[in-house]
């Protein structure tokens, strides 16, 4: 054989095991969005992206009858409509996630709330969320003619550890036994077999403001709580309320029975703020970080069986103050948080732990 022949085979050989190498690579098979861009200007805090849905806080003199959001999306994934496109967010409206390989796809529901934080919180309105054959619900408020999506639970990785299992039966739901018409139902319930082999054998029941990000959940179950919204006044008292009964047997987050150990509920509120290396907390520094000017927390709440009244003070941490410029300009945030048991973020806790809260209320100057 030639030189002129060898070298023809030689490159022809290359190039289909180029072109083989291209075939075989596989194609992206997610299909999510990472990012949302809109503009500042009409910004109160960043977008909250979870696992469906994408809630933009926006300023109340906002127009959203035509806004052109932008997303980034997992590599070689498309969506419709087009990002870019121009559409009227008087209500939500539905994205559709392609993945590259074309076998996968996510509806998204992005929603723009115009809104100063509401303070007061009667737990009066619940939908059901149906994910595959499961539902549980989701709490939010109702103002002025709007519906704001200002409440994040644990709800959603409940649901991908338990078995089929009614709505009112997850950790959070809501209930007709309020102090006034419904009320807010936080119990901690077993995981089962699956959750005990994650190290995840309770789930308590929480409800706070902010956004859960189920995608983080299994693997990083403390960051996937971002706690806070935007506030423009400072708080001073957190007021509601609240009754309890702790579950019999307490156990760790391996499982194991802590003999003597009595489970306790949570109800505090931190307001702090929000800054561009840390613009949210999250369950691993919600009562630790630096960023926090005050704490308003029940220390011993007991287990009172009728409705009680809670009136807590925001304590001041020694040598913060607050920047009346900042509070004008959204740089502070609030989270209200409850919990039926007081270690759930540690899936420490007793089954059977029941809070019931009710007729909630933010004091403010």
């Amino acid at each position: 054989m030639n030189l002129k022949k060898l070298f023809t085979l030689t490159a022809l050989s290359s190039l289909f095991l180029f072109q083989s190498c291209i075939q075989d690579e596989a194609l992206n098979a997610e299909a999510d969005i990472l990012n949302c861009l809109v503009p500042d200007s009409i910004l109160k805090a960043d977008p909250q992206i979870s696992n469906d849905r994408i809630i933009i806080l926006a300023k109340k003199s906002t127009n959203v009858t035509k806004l052109a959001p932008e997303f980034d999306l997992t590599p070689g994934a498309t969506i419709s409509p087009a990002s870019g496109t121009v559409r009227n967010f008087t209500t939500p409206q539905v994205y559709t996630v392609v993945s590259e390989d074309k076998n996968w796809s996510k509806e998204y529901l992005v929603t723009f709330n115009r809104f100063e934080l509401p303070l007061e919180y009667n737990f009066e309105h619940a939908k059901l969320v149906t994910v595959g054959k499961k539902s549980y619900y989701e709490i939010y408020e109702y103002l002025d003619g709007s519906e704001l999506n200002i409440w994040a639970s644990g709800n959603p990785a409940f649901s991908t550890l338990a078995a089929d299992r009614p709505a009112n039966e997850y950790p959070t739901s809501i209930t007709d036994d309020g102090k006034e018409g419904k009320g807010l139902k936080l119990q901690t319930l077993s995981t089962g077999d699956l959750g005990a082999m994650v190290n995840m054998p309770i789930a308590a029941g929480n409800l706070f403001l902010g956004t859960f990000n189920s995608m983080i959940a299994m693997q990083k179950p403390l960051e996937a709580t971002q706690f806070g919204l935007p506030i423009e006044s400072q708080p001073t008292y957190l007021e509601g309320y609240y009754k309890f009964t702790a579950g019999k047997v307490f156990t760790n987050g391996a499982g194991d029975v802590v003999p003597n150990k009595k489970d306790i509920a949570d109800i505090y509120a931190v307001f702090y703020e929000s800054t561009p290396a840390e613009p949210t907390l999250d369950g691993a520094n919600i009562l630790t970080s630096s960023n926090i000017i005050s704490i308003a927390r029940i220390e011993n709440p007991g287990e009172p069986s009728d409705y009680t009244f809670f009136s807590i003070p925001f304590k001041v941490k020694p040598g913060k103050t607050v920047d009346a410029n900042k509070l004008k300009n959204n740089q502070y945030n609030l989270a209200v948080v409850f919990s039926s048991s007081r270690d759930g973020a540690y899936f420490s806790g007793a089954v059977g732990s029941t809070l019931y809260v009710d007729q909630v209320k933010v004091i403010t100057k």
